[in-house]
């Protein structure tokens, strides 16, 4: 073989032995390695052995992903958040989606919460901080204070909807993002509406989260306001049932179970039975839904001053307009009660 086909062989040789390292690394970088369609969730600070804990279970060859990741110096520009991958995605893609920090929203929501633990774990749920670290952000002094909220009212700053988050959102920015979407909903049409009632934002929350307890039928809360409403202008007790087991609640535990209240219950002191005390509670006894806070605002006008849950239409009240009408029905809905053994 003369020197110029022994030249050619080794020049042949090498050029298919660089195509192949040109392709084993091509393939490393902009081969498909995600196995499907997936959320991941990348923590706030973590490091790149906590972000390969993550990424392993998604991808077909885990050693691939480290080396790309190390090449294009991820381990140095790792940012928090939640990233949607799709089946298919390349080492290079999925790593530049990773560096980007463009990660998908989430539509956070909640509803009806009794308290703020309650709300805390809900939201804790949903996004990256913990119920401790959003309880204690919505219990900040400093930020009760600067909005004239209490411990006991700022549930009342949470109006329950469909909202869009970043999962790494912190516990202050949530806050603070909740507070502006109640400043929002407060339009000057709902402000008109609650001072022409004399009642403040705080008074109409705290009014539509007993309404909400009284009655689940919506079509039924404007004519529950409209009757509440009476009592107040004329100085009557509010005699709210649910405000009787949130006092019960407060003294013995959010477990404690009430299904009937009893006449011993109603002498129960807190600033909170509107049995003892006449005019609002001083705070929501519950997280009010939209519907609930509009049929305060827009109640039903009518002359009832008293209330009775039905017998016939459960889950519904008869209204009346006297106290002999009441009676009436009371003693129809305690002997249903006593039929159906309920006792506590």
């Amino acid at each position: 073989m003369s020197i110029k086909k022994i030249i050619l062989s080794i020049i042949a040789v090498a050029l298919i032995i660089g195509a192949l390292v040109i392709y084993k690394f091509y393939g490393k970088i902009y081969n498909a390695n995600v196995k499907e369609n997936v959320a991941v969730y990348i923590p706030t600070n973590a490091s790149f052995n906590q972000v390969k804990e993550i990424i392993e279970p998604v991808v077909d060859n885990f050693d691939s992903f480290i080396w790309v990741a190390k090449k294009k110096n991820y381990p140095n520009v790792i940012k928090s958040g939640k990233y949607v991958l799709k089946a298919g995605m390349s080492n290079n893609a999925l790593i530049d989606l990773l560096r980007s920090g463009k990660q998908t929203p989430l539509t956070l929501t909640f509803n009806n919460q009794d308290t703020l633990e309650k709300l805390a774990g809900r939201i804790a749920n949903q996004l990256e901080p913990d119920s401790i670290q959003i309880l204690t952000a919505l219990t900040d002094q400093e930020f009760l204070t600067k909005n004239n909220l209490t411990k006991a009212t700022v549930l009342g700053i949470f109006i329950p909807n469909s909202y869009e988050f970043y999962w790494n959102t912190s516990a202050e920015r949530f806050r603070d993002r909740m507070l502006k979407e109640y400043d929002r909903f407060w339009n000057e049409d709902r402000v008109s509406k609650a001072k022409k009632l004399n009642l403040t934002k705080n008074d109409v929350i705290t009014l539509a989260s007993i309404v909400q307890k009284e009655t689940s039928k919506v079509s039924e809360r404007p004519i529950v306001a409209g009757l509440y409403l009476n009592r107040l202008k004329d100085g009557w007790a509010l005699q709210a049932d649910p405000t009787v087991i949130f006092s019960l609640k407060q003294k013995h535990g959010q477990d404690y179970e009430v299904k009937r209240v009893l006449n011993a219950d109603l002498l129960i002191d807190s600033p909170y039975n509107t049995y003892k005390y006449t005019g609002l509670p001083p705070a929501p006894i519950a997280m009010p839904d939209i519907s609930s806070i509009d049929a305060v605002l827009n109640y039903k006008k009518h002359e009832y001053y008293y209330m009775c849950a039905s017998t016939t239409d459960i889950g519904s009240h008869k209204f009346a307009r006297t106290l002999a009408q009441h009676n009436a029905n009371a003693r129809i809905y305690q002997q249903w009660l006593n039929r159906q053994g309920v006792n506590r």
